[in-house]
């Protein structure tokens, strides 16, 4: 089994990718500190060139996109093609949210080695989503689902 890295301690320049998440929910969430809401989490992406790109979720009971594909998604429209870091907060100052499984499984297949900011006990730490997708299996729009890959883990 692959050793467990230390998470590291999130940067200013990571900080600073929190506060942009946490400004664009605040911005945009439709729902009181009470009440649920199609837009209560809001996420933000950093690309290899420094450049910061935000999103909210869209909740449907049908599997809305959350906040950090959503982020993705604007990254990639805006010419973004290499994402370093990426980070999700919830509304009403909830505060840093870890990516569901779903997000980890694309975060895993589209940008291998990405850094994903989470809670933990300590406070807000920083990982990359190999350390989030032990045994994970990689997929690839070209090859489909490819095996195991020990290396990627190391």
């Amino acid at each position: 089994m692959p050793a467990t890295p230390e998470l590291e301690t999130p940067s200013a320049d990571d900080r600073e990718l929190i506060e942009l998440a946490r400004a664009t929910i605040d911005a945009n969430t439709d729902a009181g500190p009470d009440e649920d809401g199609a837009h209560t989490m809001g996420a933000a992406v950093r690309a290899a060139d420094g450049r910061m790109f935000a999103g909210v979720d869209l909740f449907h009971f049908t599997g809305g996109p959350c906040a950090e594909l959503v982020a993705l998604g604007t990254a990639r429209a805006g010419g973004a093609r290499e994402i370093t870091t990426i980070v999700a907060v919830g509304n009403h100052g909830r505060g840093v949210v870890g990516p569901c499984g779903r997000d980890r499984q694309v975060l895993f297949d589209y940008h291998p080695g990405i850094r994903v900011l989470l809670p933990t006990a300590e406070g807000v730490r920083v990982a990359r989503i190999e350390t989030l997708m032990p045994f994970a299996a990689a997929w690839s729009l070209a090859d489909g689902v490819q095996p195991f890959d020990d290396d990627r883990f190391r």
